[in-house]
């Protein structure tokens, strides 16, 4: 390789990688170097799978090496579909969500002064920022802000699906709904601020308590719900239980002065009749006589019986 192009292969702001017939490395640019953490000296002549061997796995990859050196095709490797070729950290923020770098590779034959493929090409693009915004996004669109627990619009889409894989599959589903007590008078009394900090500590409460299947949000004002799927009224109605006494036990602070609050619930359990909007408005009208009952509490409704 020359000069002007050898700084143009170590300059680049993309990995570039040659491997032979054998997938012997044959160069290994100064990108893949920095973010890889091997050096050019350390893999140039040793086979790739010395140091990726879970690409030897990858039946994607041996099928766009074949192609390439069969036919001259190329092959891409979308994030999308792949995440990365080459395993390595996460040099963005985000490592929480991506701890590996998210990859776009492009892979393809390399020809010689007689046409013949000798060699092949691997470029690798680092994706990670972008695929970061997208995520971000989309969780704008789903989460509530306040809380950063799941918002009404997303909550209603995840019942319609939830209710069709309950029928589907023959198991049971609850909804929970619940509602803090006087909490007009804690706005009124305390502040809005005052207010924000309650559904901020009753979210992460709510948080603690749910299995990661559970689907728990906030469904509008101080309303919480929670979407409860393969679990009977009996379990859900201990559960519920559960969260309403764990609620009236925690401390609250507002400018260093004690409060509780407590919730009034409201839990039903999915029927073969049911729409999404008839088992909301079954366990809605459970929690409004929960409130009518002196509050603190939960109801338990059971399903009506099935229509003859």
């Amino acid at each position: 390789m020359n000069s002007e192009y050898r700084q143009i292969f170590d300059t680049t702001n993309q990995g570039l990688v040659v491997l032979d017939r054998n997938l012997t490395v044959t160069d290994w640019n100064r990108w893949m170097e920095m973010h890889s953490s091997i050096r050019a000296d350390e893999i140039i002549g040793r086979p790739l799978f010395d140091f990726y061997p879970s690409l030897q796995h990858k039946q994607a990859f041996t099928r766009a090496v074949k192609c390439a050196f069969s036919f001259g095709s190329f092959g891409y490797f979308s994030q999308k579909l792949h995440h990365y070729l080459f395993p390595m950290r996460n040099p963005h923020a985000g490592i929480e969500l991506f701890p590996r770098m998210q990859q776009h590779c492009t892979l393809g034959p390399l020809r010689d002064e007689s046409g013949q493929i000798n060699s092949l090409f691997i470029a690798v693009q680092d994706v990670t920022e972008f695929v970061l915004y997208e995520h971000r996004l989309i969780e704008m669109t789903r989460v509530d802000s306040l809380t950063g627990l799941y918002n009404r619009r997303f909550l209603t889409q995840r019942l319609e699906e939830e209710l069709e894989r309950s029928r589907r599959h023959g198991n049971p589903l609850c909804l929970m709904l619940m509602d803090v007590d006087h909490f007009k008078q804690i706005n009124d009394s305390r502040g809005h601020l005052c207010g924000d900090q309650v559904l901020r500590s009753l979210a992460q409460t709510l948080r603690d308590m749910f299995r990661k299947s559970d689907i728990l949000g906030r469904f509008g004002g101080e309303e919480f719900v929670c979407i409860l799927p393969e679990t009977t009224l009996e379990k859900a109605c201990i559960l519920t239980e559960r969260c309403r006494t764990s609620i009236a036990d925690i401390e609250l602070f507002y400018q260093n002065t004690p409060f509780a609050i407590t919730i009034s619930a409201g839990v039903t359990e999915l029927t073969v009749n049911d729409s999404a909007d008839s088992l909301i408005r079954r366990a809605d009208n459970a929690m409004y006589q929960a409130k009518q009952a002196g509050r603190n509490r939960c109801i338990c409704t059971p399903p009506p019986p099935p229509s003859p």
